[in-house]
């Protein structure tokens, strides 16, 4: 069985597809370009999806998927690539999905981001934030601007991802990448431990909670460059989430330190391209100057947009800039932009 699903991880990784798809009742499915492909006519069933899981889960995972009834982890087949997979559990089957990692960590250019990433990750402290929905391409990015000053400063790198994607090697950098866990109990817990380690860069490869966006922005303060990831669509959403998050009461300080520490804000999307052979990132580029952080201290968070669209000499853009910047070049279609077109303007309106 462990063969049957290492050909289905090398069809999946060779087909260049973002993700692999293994549910009862369906033949397998890929997703190329960003787009739900079948690959074969058989369903799968359930003592088949079941059999495929065992084959890759140890055993120790085994008794903590069973009780869970969800298991984060990683997979790597030697060669070829490696792969982050979520087993779960639905109307009593056993699911997987397959997030399948490029061996080689693309690099900013390769990746068509904007040229002002290169200056942001040389940055000496603070906090750079890169936000987006789940399959934004988020996780890319920061392997790309990690890998970035891996080749050109020295310095101690300390990663905390759920799972472990992009394989770092030590060049200029001594990367340590610490997988959520395994080698650590939670996010909160890593990056308290991390504070002792010596850092020079901490990477939080999700701020989930209170306790570790304040003890990201703590060590942004104390000296440390953190990166970090949000599950929110825009710059100006991203800072109403981390102070939401915490109680009313120390909100006031919050802004002050955010105002403070923040160094930039990256959201992105992935389109199809239009000759349907990739995918290409629109992006929206916040860079903290004294503007936004009077804006940020001041609880005028709507009008970040307007400096944002002002701000083109700086670096900055939004979102919407940026993908009517890939229409009219003809990389994406109109078809594929005016969703998210629409949703921007809907939430200008609220």
């Amino acid at each position: 069985m462990k063969e049957k699903i290492e050909y289905l991880l090398r069809v999946s990784f060779e087909l260049k597809a973002s993700d692999l798809h293994l549910t009862v009742g369906v033949p397998p499915i890929m997703r190329l370009n960003g787009q739900l492909k079948k690959y074969g006519k058989e369903p799968l069933t359930p003592q088949l999806t079941e059999a495929m899981a065992k084959a890759i889960i140890s055993e120790s995972m085994w008794s903590v998927f069973e009780e869970r009834g969800e298991l984060d982890f990683s997979y790597g087949i030697p060669g070829v690539s490696r792969f982050r997979i979520n087993a779960y559990r639905q109307r009593s089957c056993i699911s997987l999905a397959i997030r399948i990692v490029p061996t080689k960590i693309p690099t900013i250019d390769e990746l068509q981001l904007p040229a002002i990433l290169h200056s942001i990750a040389e940055k000496p402290q603070g906090l750079i934030l890169v936000t987006g929905p789940t399959g934004s391409g988020k996780s890319t990015t920061l392997a790309a601007m990690i890998d970035y000053m891996n080749k050109t400063v020295h310095k101690h790198i300390i990663t905390l991802e759920d799972p472990i994607e992009y394989l770092h090697k030590h060049g200029n950098c001594i990367i340590d990448q610490r997988e959520v866990g395994f080698d650590t109990k939670n996010f909160a817990n890593g990056l308290r431990a991390a504070l002792r380690q010596d850092p020079d860069v901490i990477l939080v490869g999700e701020m989930r909670d209170l306790e570790t966006i304040h003890t990201a922005i703590t060590a942004a303060e104390t000296g440390h460059l953190v990166f970090g990831t949000l599950h929110t669509s825009s710059a100006p959403s991203t800072i109403d989430r981390i102070i939401d998050v915490f109680p009313p009461a120390q909100q006031p300080q919050i802004r002050i330190q955010l105002a403070s520490v923040l160094v930039s804000i990256i959201s992105q999307r992935l389109f199809p391209t239009a000759d349907r052979k990739g995918r290409r990132a629109a992006t929206e580029i916040l860079i903290n100057n004294s503007a936004i952080s009077n804006l940020i201290r001041n609880e005028k968070i709507h009008q970040i947009v307007n400096v944002l669209q002002t701000s083109r000499s700086q670096g900055m853009h939004t979102l919407e800039t940026n993908i009517k910047e890939l229409l009219q070049q003809g990389v994406i279609t109109r078809e594929a932009a005016e969703p998210y077109l629409q949703e921007i303007v809907q939430n200008a309106k609220i």
